[in-house]
């Protein structure tokens, strides 16, 4: 998104209640915004209405361009209306007080939800995934602004995925340690549809705990049960209400579905810790979204039994085929993109307990520079194509940064350097000129492709 398209929007921004003054966010001539800037705005939100109901903190102008704000960051789609974020832009100054009005006297009404299937990393699987039009991502994430500090208290420590200051790397470091302090025997579960079978009764138990306002139940209420509409592969749409027809799901896309889902999840771990299970098998759990690992001393198999148990009360179906039990070092495991068991120096060879990148991730991030390195990507500036590797090889990296993951790194290298050659040749081909060789020198020295190697650092 264009910085001056942003600057130009937030400048009409509402400038919040009381005597405070809005972090002026837009100072700095960069459009990438710098991370303390962001905390400093989102501390600034809170407390920034005196509203008396939270259907009012949510629908406040204030709070409604913050929301903007960040979906408009999150990019994304169009949704069934086909509205672009752009457009929505362009529009803000209108659509935003027309969406306060219908929140506060109840005509708001979300728009179907567009599922579209995307590739599962490191498979030949596809995911569904609901994309909500612009306008109800807005509104969903003012009901989050207002909602996750109520629940964020409640949700246990071992809940990593979709909270503020954790992450997919503390999950790791925490298994990391626990397997170092005697936890080897580890339930690897999983879990078929979480997200599509969360039950409505009781996921709306689950908030109404905190939440006894009527108009914002509601409003969850109606967002959970949205029809969806998809291609039916005829060249035509196909209309489905089956989240509303089954009272089941909530869908991964939608701003609000990352905060139901802890929600539903922190059941199973209630369920786990409240009965004593953590002390009697000496088993801890260790929980990201829907992905979670059960680390024990002793006693895997009735922590499995335990697990299941607890899943069938909560209505949710485990998936028996990839559910095991693993013995580390003998055995590794893969959670959250990383293959967790027995590595090797690669200076003595010595053997340890440890994390690197699985080789599904691998195998996924070297097909997608293939794809972005295709002939039909000859038009694209050399300096532009190599701006759009480095990001997607710095992303990559900054994410397996834990662990062994100098030999990753250097396949990655490797491959960036072959796919980045032929791209480069095909190019010179296409224009008639002779082609070269293209020395990994001239790659990184001149053009400055990203080398991951170099920045291995072991950080677990």
């Amino acid at each position: 998104m264009k910085h001056e398209q942003l600057n130009w929007v937030f400048a009409e921004a509402p400038q919040g209640s009381g005597d405070k003054e809005m972090p002026d966010l837009w100072a700095s001539p960069s459009s990438r915004l710098h991370k303390t800037q962001v905390k400093e705005f989102e501390r600034f939100v809170t407390g920034a209405t005196d509203a008396s109901s939270l259907l009012e903190a949510a629908a406040s102008e204030f709070n409604l361009w913050v929301s903007l704000y960040k979906v408009v960051q999150n990019k994304g789609a169009p949704g069934v209306d086909g509205v672009s974020v752009e457009t929505v832009l362009a529009q803000s100054k209108e659509l935003l007080p027309r969406l306060r009005r219908q929140l506060l006297d109840g005509s708001y009404r979300p728009g179907d939800i567009r599922r579209v299937w995307i590739p599962k990393p490191g498979t030949d699987k596809q995911r569904p995934l609901g994309v909500p039009c612009i306008k109800d991502r807005v509104v969903e994430m003012a009901a989050v602004l207002v909602l996750e500090p109520i629940f964020e208290g409640d949700l246990p420590e071992e809940q990593y995925g979709y909270r503020r200051g954790r992450s997919a790397q503390d999950a790791i470091r925490t298994i990391h340690g626990l397997l170092n302090r005697g936890h080897r025997e580890v339930v690897d579960c999983d879990l078929s549809g979480y997200f599509d079978s969360i039950p409505h009764a009781e996921l709306m138990k689950s908030v109404a705990r905190r939440v006894s306002e009527g108009a914002i139940l509601a409003l969850i209420k109606a967002w959970l049960q949205t029809a969806v509409e998809e291609d039916d592969g005829h060249g035509g749409k196909r209309r489905t209400t089956v989240a509303k027809d089954s009272g089941r799901g909530t869908p991964q896309g939608a701003p609000i579905s990352p905060l139901l889902s802890n929600l539903y999840m922190r059941r199973f771990v209630l369920g786990w810790k409240k009965p004593g299970w953590e002390e009697k098998l000496q088993a801890d759990l260790v929980v990201y979204a829907d992905d979670f690992v059960i680390l024990c001393r002793h006693n895997a198999e009735e922590a499995m039994k335990r697990m299941q148990a607890i899943m069938s009360q909560l209505r949710l179906t485990v998936n028996e085929q990839k559910t095991r039990i693993c013995r580390v070092p003998e055995e590794s495991f893969d959670f959250l993109g990383y293959t967790i068991g027995r590595c090797y120096s690669p200076k003595d060879g010595r053997a340890f307990i440890g994390t690197r990148p699985s080789r599904k991730r691998i195998g996924a991030l070297c097909q997608s520079i293939s794809q972005m390195t295709r002939p039909a990507f000859h038009w694209k500036a050399v300096e532009e194509m190599v701006e759009d590797l480095n990001r997607t090889l710095r992303g990559w990296g900054n994410y397996f940064c834990l662990g062994a993951v100098s030999r990753a790194y250097r396949a990655v290298d490797n491959h960036a350097r072959h796919r980045l050659r032929q791209w480069l040749n095909g190019k010179q081909r296409s224009r008639g000129v002779n082609t070269m060789r293209h020395a990994p020198l001239y790659l990184h020295r001149d053009l400055g492709l990203l080398r991951l190697a170099p920045t291995t650092a072991n950080r677990s």
